[in-house]
């Protein structure tokens, strides 16, 4: 698993773009930035929808002042997904990155096995901050999502 002080994987992944899905390399989202990326077992389940989300909306000037590039929300689910889930959310200002075949989620040694629930490999929930693509905070939660919570990551900011 990653941890704090290591350089982040490159890996694509997708966002939509103004004419439909985009590849995004992490390498470029990551370089040069200082980015808040939280991630979610899926768009659209309840404590992702209701509380997990809905923190970094309503936190995202906070964070922006404390000198954070991009706020960044990621899910193995497809861009489309995460599109629809955006436009639900109200979130227009986070950068929602569709991990679909959750390349990203194994590289950082977060993922989990949902098959039990129906959901497949998924990432566990987590949030961390990175500094020009190196960890410098990482909160990875196995129940809830205190420790990736938007508040939380503020507080280590």
């Amino acid at each position: 698993m990653i941890k704090v002080g290591d350089k982040l994987p490159n890996v694509v992944v997708k966002v939509m773009g103004k004419e439909g899905p985009e590849d995004l390399q992490t390498d470029r989202l990551f370089a040069g930035n200082k980015v808040v990326l939280f991630a979610v077992p899926g768009a659209f389940t309840p404590t992702c929808s209701a509380a997990h989300l809905p923190g970094f909306v309503v936190n995202y000037d906070k964070l922006k002042e404390k000198g954070v590039d991009t706020v960044a929300c990621m899910s193995v689910n497809d861009v489309f997904v995460m599109n629809a889930w955006e436009k639900d959310q109200n979130a227009e200002q986070l950068l929602m990155i569709a991990d679909g075949n959750a390349d990203f989620a194994e590289a950082l040694g977060l993922e989990m096995d949902g098959t039990g629930f129906g959901m497949g490999v998924r990432s566990k929930r987590f949030a961390l901050i990175a500094e020009d693509g190196v960890v410098t905070t990482l909160e990875v939660d196995e129940k809830g999502f205190e420790k990736s919570s938007a508040e939380n990551i503020l507080n280590k900011l």
